[in-house]
């Protein structure tokens, strides 16, 4: 029996991918062998030395210590794709916002209210103030070509934009769903170069951070619109302000609030974080972490873990090792010589490995009797951090 802890509200349709008779649902436990989460701050939490899994349900993992867990050899999961259509609808509705100044138009509007006689008079006078340019024809530069990405991509085009896209990363999966018209530039200044319309889509990372910096803005086409639902910290806020005062922007919308970015609603449109807003992503997002920590604990299989690698082995009903371990040579022996000491017949290995880190899965037609000395000469591997038995 697994204890599951809740730090957010969980959809009620993903929480029931856990069954009862394997898990325990309980957002005030102590001691969880797992935890999910959606927007909780991870960072000050201690985590729980028999914590075995966590995942996130949604793409972002910032408000995880993610090298903490991998010291404990906790694997962080979480759900990419799972929120891509709900995102990508908010950036479609961030180019016609960014373009046709829509929301200023709108506010404006709903300010007239017993300040004016004529309303429709009122209107026809000052809608001029509220013009933009149609986005057909236009070209949208993509930075980041993952699962929102390429969805954005290929729903500009059919709106009749060129697009373009930057991504040194393209995954096959992604290249698999990605429009052939979408053009491939080489670097990101060559796209901001090229592109009316910006749109990011890259995690924030201390390699991502300010991405969108002052060297970027000097070299982005002047009157460029720029879109930022992925994650606040990867523009560089006073660099913005700079080249919105340049004329190098026109517009930015990102949906990450900051009291940096307020006060300036005619150049700058921020929305409270609504891009995974929807029942349906919430659902979803729910769903796909819920299945990622059952499959973990209970056969070990690991897929969509931002620092474990991808590790699956269908079950077949035999008992099952699980060994996480630093990635170094020579690993795959010293394990072996353990199996070998206790007489355990291997059914089937898979080791794979993620930077650092490597993980595998050791199928058995038996266990030992004495199963917990062979735990303890695992861990004698000084390189060795999680021994799981799946029996």
């Amino acid at each position: 029996m697994y204890t599951i802890r809740t730090l957010n509200n969980i959809a009620k349709t993903g929480l029931a991918k856990l069954p009862e008779q394997n898990f325990v649902i309980d957002e005030k436990a102590e001691n969880p062998e797992g935890i999910i989460l959606r927007s909780f701050d991870m960072h000050k939490m201690e985590l729980n030395e028999n914590l075995l899994a966590v995942a996130r349900a949604g793409a972002g993992t910032n408000n995880i210590p993610i090298e903490k867990c991998t010291q404990k050899g906790v694997p962080v999961f979480n759900t990419p794709g799972a929120n891509a259509n709900a995102v990508k609808e908010l950036v479609l509705a961030g180019l016609f916002a960014s373009s046709r100044r829509i929301i200023a138009g709108a506010a404006w509007v709903q300010g007239l209210k017993d300040n004016c006689e004529n309303v429709e008079k009122a209107v026809e006078a000052g809608k001029k103030e509220f013009t933009g340019p149609e986005i057909a024809g236009k070209t949208l530069g993509v930075i980041g070509l993952g699962a929102i990405g390429v969805q954005v991509a290929n729903a500009a085009l059919d709106l009749g934009m060129e697009v373009i896209g930057y991504d040194p990363f393209l995954s096959l999966e992604s290249a698999w769903h990605l429009s052939p018209n979408v053009v491939h530039e080489e670097s990101m200044e060559e796209l901001v170069a090229k592109a009316d319309y910006i749109t990011l889509h890259i995690p924030l990372n201390d390699k991502t951070r300010n991405t969108f910096d002052e060297k970027l803005f000097a070299a982005t086409k002047p009157g460029a619109r720029l879109l930022n639902f992925a994650r606040g910290g990867l523009v560089d806020n006073a660099a913005l302000k700079k080249a919105i005062a340049d004329g190098i922007i026109a517009r930015y919308m990102t949906d990450f609030p900051s009291e940096d970015l307020l006060g300036d609603p005619a150049n700058i449109i921020v929305t409270p974080h609504l891009g995974a807003s929807t029942p349906e992503s919430e659902e979803n997002c729910a769903i796909m972490a819920a299945q990622e920590i059952r499959e973990y604990l209970t056969y070990g299989n690991i897929k969509n873990s931002v620092n474990f690698p991808n590790c699956v082995v269908p079950y077949n009903g035999k008992p099952r090792i699980t060994v996480c371990h630093q990635n170094i040579v020579n690993m795959i022996g010293q394990l072996g010589a353990v199996f070998t000491k206790y007489s355990v017949n291997i059914d089937k290995l898979v080791n794979n490995s993620k930077g650092d880190l490597a993980y595998n899965i050791v199928v058995c037609d038996s266990l030992p009797e004495n199963i917990d000395d062979m735990i303890k000469d695992l861990y004698a591997i000084n390189t060795v951090l999680k021994v799981r038995i799946l029996d």
